[in-house]
């Protein structure tokens, strides 16, 4: 079944219709996997098509809209141009607590096996039909359990993703199996981020559902990501920075990877589990915010740099 649109267009037998969906924001819906799932799109304005998209996934036990109003990725998106997509991932409850399955978390998406894998790639067909995106410049980023997801994704659907960008939730691609094709990945995380640990291990019992979720250390996900892309084994420190707040910044890289491709880390010290750049949100529980880096700033100059090999 063909997207609802909210506030922006008419209907029709065959979806959006001849028009594609003008600029501003669409709150939309696509019939997945027996269920009806949601998000939201925000078309820049007066930007030449085909448009490279970003899909920006939201942490455990929220949702697309609250992803969009926390990230603020929206205006960096006017000024260069790409459109953001905000989905909602799944949960027991009628558009609450949501969460994506990540294989090893998290809450109602990975116990109910929820195919949240076939729900991105209708999502990507369903948007190259309702806007000219340009399919070899489709990238995704994610916080928490949204970048855990970001990184399965990179995974499991490198011909679709140009690379990715994760922010604090880390994902070990499983051993002995190869990557389809090397996927230029950039992951930031703090050491001190208190819910998706740095350096892995059992994390703190989640605020509404008291689980614990096992973390992966993050030198050893990104050691995985090296050897995926052919990289040098060894990083280089190729920036370092420091704030008012005295929290500090570290940008690490892999050289010498395969097919173009990269692998990149901002190291944070000193804020919690945050989007750097972001305002405060719930710091008694999610640790310190920080400007120590505008994440949506780092993450656009990265991503833009990649496309999907010509077919």
């Amino acid at each position: 079944m063909s997207p609802r649109v909210a506030a922006c267009c008419v209907l029709t037998a065959s979806g959006i219709g001849a028009a594609t969906l003008p600029p501003g924001d669409h709150a939309l819906t696509l019939e997945h996997g027996g269920g009806t799932r949601h998000y939201q799109v925000h078309v820049p304005v007066d930007a030449p098509g085909p448009r490279p998209a970003v899909l920006v996934f939201h942490g455990g036990g929220s949702r697309g809209s609250a992803m969009k109003r926390y990230s603020r990725l929206d205006a960096l998106a006017d000024r260069e141009g790409f459109v953001t997509v905000y989905p909602d991932g799944s949960g027991q409850l009628e558009r609450l607590i949501l969460t994506w399955n990540a294989g090893f978390c998290c809450g109602y998406a990975r116990r109910m096996a929820v195919d949240d894998i076939g729900f991105v790639a209708a999502l990507l067909d369903e948007l190259d039909r309702s806007l000219p995106i340009d399919t070899r410049r489709v990238y995704a980023t994610g916080f928490s359990n949204g970048a855990m997801f970001a990184h399965r994704l990179a995974f499991e659907m490198p011909d679709r993703l140009a690379a990715v960008a994760p922010v604090a939730g880390a994902w070990l691609p499983p051993p002995e199996v190869a990557v389809a094709r090397p996927v230029p990945l950039l992951h930031v995380h703090s050491v001190d981020d208190p819910r998706a640990l740095y350096d892995g291990g059992l994390g703190p019992p989640s605020p509404v559902t008291e689980v614990r979720t096992p973390h992966p250390a993050v030198a050893t996900v990104l050691a995985r990501w090296a050897e995926l892309d052919g990289c040098a084994p060894e990083a280089q420190r190729i920036e370092a920075r420091r704030d008012a707040a005295d929290h500090r910044a570290e940008h690490w890289v892999w050289p010498h990877c395969a097919g173009g491709a990269a692998v990149e880390h901002w190291k944070l010290f000193g804020p919690g589990h945050a989007w750097p750049g972001a305002p405060p949100f719930a710091p008694g529980i999610l640790g310190e915010p920080t400007r120590i880096l505008d994440v949506n700033r780092a993450i656009w100059d990265f991503l833009r740099r990649f496309a999907l090999p010509e077919k």
